[in-house]
């Protein structure tokens, strides 16, 4: 059944209808009500005890507003401020560079930028979409560029060139 299927059911089955859109928690939970109906719900004995044991627990809704803040206190003092900056992946070639390959009788060219790459006028986050791109396939993109860490932009043999 569709989620749209088992809220429909929900809704005759309880004669309400639920917030969830919670697929296996919505079968469960009509499972659960189909069985009671028609193996019996819980003894009265059960009942008086599940209410017994709900009159006596604590129940909150919310941390106590003290709690919460003193909590936030003590983690903000064990918490570094500042952000930290992703580290670069080593086997990418410093920004402004220039990634070269040929594909298919055509040169692709490709600018490193700070934060992704540029490729006919458009801007790409990975290397993996711009040979996605390219090819029409799905490519590792340091596979496609040849670009491992055993290489750098000097041993590529002038794939690689910094402007």
């Amino acid at each position: 059944m569709t989620v749209r299927d088992l809220r429909e059911k929900y809704l005759e089955i309880f004669g309400e209808e639920t917030r969830s859109h919670h697929k296996e928690f919505l079968r469960r939970r009509i499972a659960w009500r189909l069985q009671a109906l028609a193996e019996g719900d819980l003894s009265e004995r059960a009942r008086k005890r599940a209410e017994e044991l709900a009159n006596d627990a604590d129940l909150r809704i919310r941390i106590p507003r003290d709690s919460a803040r003193s909590a936030a206190r003590a983690v903000r003092k064990r918490s570094a401020t500042g952000r930290l900056s992703p580290s670069r992946d080593p086997r990418l070639p410093p920004p402004g560079s220039f990634l070269t390959r040929k594909f298919k009788r055509s040169n692709i060219v490709v600018k490193v930028l700070d934060h992704g790459f540029e490729y006919d006028g458009r801007r790409f986050k990975s290397l993996s979409a711009i040979a996605q791109e390219v090819t029409g396939s799905k490519w590792n993109g340091f596979a496609f560029f040849a670009l491992t860490e055993s290489t750098s932009s000097q041993q590529l043999g002038g794939t690689n060139e910094r402007l």
